[in-house]
């Protein structure tokens, strides 16, 4: 799985949701979405490379929407 390119979904995903006027209610909504549609194997990639490498890359709202879904899981 290419790691680069899920974060860039993540962001692109994130970008769509930072119109929203409610930065809370945009973070959920941004790890309902990744909840819902990214497949478990996605995930577990995306998170095997944040706790090797950190979370460079990620914008600050996909960011504290992936803690969101870890912590549902």
């Amino acid at each position: 799985m290419n790691v680069a390119n899920l974060i860039k979904m993540a962001n692109q995903i994130g970008s769509f949701f930072e119109a929203m006027p409610n930065r809370e209610q945009a973070v959920k909504d941004i790890a309902a979405h990744i909840q819902r549609n990214w497949e478990p194997r996605m995930r577990t990639a995306l998170y095997g490379h944040i706790r090797e490498c950190g979370d460079t890359g990620l914008s600050p709202m996909v960011r504290e929407a992936l803690l969101l879904v870890q912590n549902a899981s």
